[in-house]
């Protein structure tokens, strides 16, 4: 298990890597495949060896060969973030069937979370594509598995998640856009997949979290009751504690009424 999740820590630093170059382009409709990176302020194509994830930015102590310009830290902080959740998740999952859509699914939240704190938005070049992607990921693990019944959770999982929001996009206008509406249906796709448990986790907890922040800020004045917070976020993060820890918070929460959760 160890050895498996540092291969997919390695690989999650190399995805990471790219989801940069994701994140800088995709908003304002660039190809992520050419032109090849360059420095913003320069001009001058990136070298290969200055294009090492991690190890160029500290060998040139964050900033560009050529012009000397800085470059944000965040470049490798993503992509060793993105190392240690698919680490993460490879620890989660295991070396099952559906690692591979599990991973897609680190690498989408890395993405959509980091666009939607830029620019308060879920471009469509991503949440659509993720659709068709997800669902063969997911039947191609069924149907090595033979688990039929859990693809099927997950399809509803997918539609009852979408329509809920839905339902809360017509219902709360302004309160969310309509990419988290579409972004639910993934979301619901795969904790549908992982169990009912997660489902309803995930879905809670993405209204805690977005709460818990929101009146934050307020309290910090940092904005106030107008104030636009994108909900992406909060919807990934959420799926994902409820795909780590849904169990245990469903079983801690019937012990609060006394009941003992079924083995």
């Amino acid at each position: 298990m160890t050895g498996l999740a540092v291969a997919c820590g390695v690989v999650g630093v190399l995805v990471g890597s790219f989801l940069n170059v994701v994140v800088h382009r995709v908003p304002s409709g660039e190809s992520v495949v050419a032109p090849a990176s360059r420095c913003p302020v320069c001009g001058h194509a990136i070298r290969r060896r200055d294009n090492v994830p991690i190890l160029s930015w500290l060998f040139l102590r964050g900033r560009c060969r050529d012009c000397g310009a800085p470059v944000s830290v965040r470049y490798p902080l993503v992509e060793g973030g993105t190392g240690l959740v698919f680490a993460v998740v490879a620890l989660r999952v295991g070396p099952v069937e559906a690692l591979p859509a599990y991973l897609y699914l680190a690498a989408l939240a890395v993405a959509l979370a980091l666009i939607d704190v830029d620019v308060h938005r879920l471009p469509d070049a991503i949440v659509k594509p993720a659709y068709p992607v997800s669902l063969l990921l997911l039947v191609t693990a069924t149907a090595l598995t033979g688990e039929w019944s859990r693809y099927v959770h997950g399809l509803i999982g997918g539609a009852g998640l979408l329509l809920l929001y839905f339902l809360l996009y017509q219902l709360w206008p302004g309160g969310m856009g309509f990419g988290d509406v579409k972004l639910a249906g993934v979301l619901g796709l795969y904790l549908g997949w992982w169990g009912w448990e997660a489902l309803v986790v995930g879905a809670f907890a993405a209204f805690l979290l977005g709460g818990i922040v929101g009146v934050g800020v307020l309290l910090t004045r940092r904005g106030g009751r107008k104030s636009r917070i994108p909900f992406g976020p909060f919807m990934l993060a959420g799926a994902w504690l409820a795909l780590l820890f849904a169990q245990p918070v469903v079983d801690w929460y019937l012990s609060l009424f006394g009941i003992t959760p079924s083995a």
